[in-house]
């Protein structure tokens, strides 16, 4: 088992109606705001909410949305230098994980860049030197694999490939985790993110970085998820929100990442979604299937704990059964959400994934990865769920 450092940052606020209260957090870090938030929140109204709560504290603020094209480096970069001339105090971010992942970058590098650092050092790996902009952080899909980490996924904007941006520690004062905002979420949505936080749970659980603690997260968030999205009988839940407990689903799966590691799916996800502009909640619903039925060559008792967990195997159901019927529910989920179960439905090449597995193998998570993978490994499941 790997070691085990814990540090309580950032905050975490998980309840209904938390944005109401933005404002009030945002006072401590500052009067002059960036808020980086998805043009997607204008439409359901979510977007008039946060900024209302700016207003109504008389927090000085102004919008970046120009987040079109995902978390690229031309992106980031443009935000970054409207952050440097505003002279902000703060950042503020709502969205999913493209405008998380801009604003993460843009705090972790805004006080090197004032300094008259190059941002493309930055995206090459360099370690910012200067204290990280205060930064607080709406998930608004549920989940979000980064944002306990100091790893920020970009897209180059020179090579369409991912690079992992690095920050220091204490980049996020507070992460918020509002159920209300899931109710924005379409179905389709909801299921497809749903199987991804399943995934985050078994990749955590299986990958050589866990430890007890991410252990225990995992083990706490399968059995949350088995009841958001099948029902659960356990009176203590009885009144809680099929929104909530997703929420609270999460929120944990996110924390058990953050304190473990990404694995298969979400690895190779990240990566064809940064040639490709594919959701990477769909490729890891993809993918799952044949991860669990790798994983269970060499690690099957984890997976039919999981399994049991989750509530899909019973107890009766020998480990490699319970493994078996794991995969076999994921593939029943995909069905019934209408979901892509193969990566060709995707329109995509075999090799154009191929250079996507090229990017997998050279980011530093494949390390950490349940099993010792080359880019052969890699390509090999990828032929398998092609």
């Amino acid at each position: 088992m790997a070691d085990f450092t814990f540090r309580i940052s950032p905050n975490i606020m998980l309840g209904s109606y938390t944005t109401s209260r933005m404002g009030q957090f945002v006072l401590e870090y500052g009067n002059r705001v960036m808020l980086i938030i998805d043009p997607i929140l204008k439409e359901n109204g979510v977007a008039d909410k946060i900024k209302q709560s700016l207003s109504d504290r008389q927090i000085d603020f102004f919008v970046f949305d120009e987040i079109s094209e995902g978390a690229t480096s031309k992106n980031v970069e443009a935000a970054v230098n409207i952050a440097k001339d505003a002279h902000v105090q703060s950042v503020v971010a709502a969205g999913g994980g493209k405008t998380l992942c801009i604003a993460r970058a843009v705090a972790s590098v805004l006080n090197d860049i004032v300094d008259g650092g190059d941002f493309y050092d930055f995206v090459d790996g360099k370690m910012p030197s200067k204290e990280p902009v205060p930064l607080i952080c709406v998930p608004t899909s549920i989940r979000d694999l980064f944002v306990f980490t100091n790893y920020i996924p970009v897209i180059d904007s020179r090579s369409s490939k991912i690079k992992l941006m690095n920050s220091r520690t204490g980049l996020c004062k507070l992460v918020i985790f509002d159920p209300n905002l899931n109710v924005t979420l379409s179905q389709n949505q909801i299921d497809s993110m749903s199987i991804e936080i399943i995934g985050l749970v078994i990749e955590s659980y299986l990958s050589q970085k866990t430890n007890f603690f991410s252990e225990m997260l995992c083990e706490k968030a399968a059995v949350l998820m088995r009841n958001a999205i099948d029902g659960g009988d356990s009176a203590s839940i009885s009144a809680v929100s099929q929104e909530e407990l997703l929420a609270q689903c999460g929120c944990i799966a996110s924390l058990a990442v953050g304190t473990s590691s990404i694995g298969t799916a979400s690895l190779l996800s990240l990566c064809i979604n940064s040639r490709f502009k594919i959701p990477r909640s769909i490729l890891t619903a993809i993918l799952l299937p044949y991860v669990i039925a790798d994983a269970a060559n060499f690690k099957l008792d984890k997976v039919a704990k999981i399994s049991r967990l989750l509530g899909v195997a019973s107890d009766s159901d020998d480990d490699e059964q319970a493994a078996s019927v794991l995969s076999e529910t994921i593939r029943q989920k995909i069905a019934k959400a209408n979901l892509p179960a193969r990566l060709k439905e995707l329109n995509l090449q075999i090799e154009q994934l191929a250079l996507s597995v090229e990017d997998a193998s050279s980011l530093e998570f494949v390390n950490t990865l349940p099993r010792s993978m080359n880019s052969d490994n890699l390509f090999e499941l990828i032929k398998t769920a092609y």
